[in-house]
C-alpha cells in the first residue's frame, strides 16, 4: 500500500485546518473539473474514535467547507459531496491510518495471505501497529509494514 502525504493533495491543508477547527479530520479531498462544474468529494471523520459521524455533522461541515473551497478555487460553479467514512471504508492511502487511531481495522497482510483485525494503535509513514485480541483474551501488538499490506478496511461496529 502506498503512503502519499495527505498534505500533497491540492487544498488539503487549508481544508483540514477548517475541518479540524470544527472537531473533525479530513480523510479525503478530491477536486475535479467536469463540463464546467467543479466536483468536490470530501470525507470526514471524528477526532474521537468512540464518536460516529452523523448527517448533521456532515451538513455542518459542508456549510462551512463549501464556501471556503469556492473562494480557494475562485468559482461558485461547484458541486460538493461530503460524507463520513461509512460502515466499511476501503482505506486507499496509507496516510489515512493516522486518522483512524483507536478504531478497529482489517489489513490484508501479503506475508501471511490473510486478513488481520485489531485496534489501530499507531501509524507513521512506514508502518502501523495493531493490537489484536487473542482467543485466550490476551492482547498482542503487531507491526505491519505498508509494503506488506495489499488492502485495508475501516470496520464500523
Amino acid at each position: 500500500m502506498d503512503y502519499i502525504p495527505l498534505s500533497s493533495y491540492p487544498h488539503y491543508s487549508e481544508c483540514e485546518k477548517i475541518v479540524s477547527d470544527m472537531g473533525f479530520h479530513l480523510v479525503e479531498l478530491k477536486i475535479s473539473p467536469q463540463n464546467g462544474v467543479t466536483h468536490i468529494l470530501a470525507t470526514i471523520t471524528g477526532s474521537d474514535a468512540s464518536v460516529n459521524i452523523g448527517v448533521n455533522d456532515c451538513s455542518r461541515v459542508h456549510k462551512v467547507l463549501l464556501p471556503a473551497l469556492e473562494e480557494l478555487l475562485g468559482t461558485d460553479n461547484t458541486y460538493m459531496e461530503l460524507t463520513s467514512p461509512g460502515m466499511e471504508r476501503n482505506i486507499k492511502n496509507a496516510a489515512e491510518f493516522s486518522l483512524f487511531l483507536g478504531r478497529i481495522i482489517r489489513v490484508y497482510d501479503k506475508t501471511v495471505t490473510d486478513w488481520v483485525e485489531g485496534v489501530l494503535k499507531a501509524a507513521d509513514s512506514q508502518s502501523l501497529t495493531l493490537e489484536e485480541t487473542k482467543e485466550d483474551g490476551t492482547l498482542e501488538s503487531k507491526v505491519f509494514s505498508f509494503e506488506n499490506i495489499a488492502k485495508a478496511k475501516f470496520i464500523h461496529l
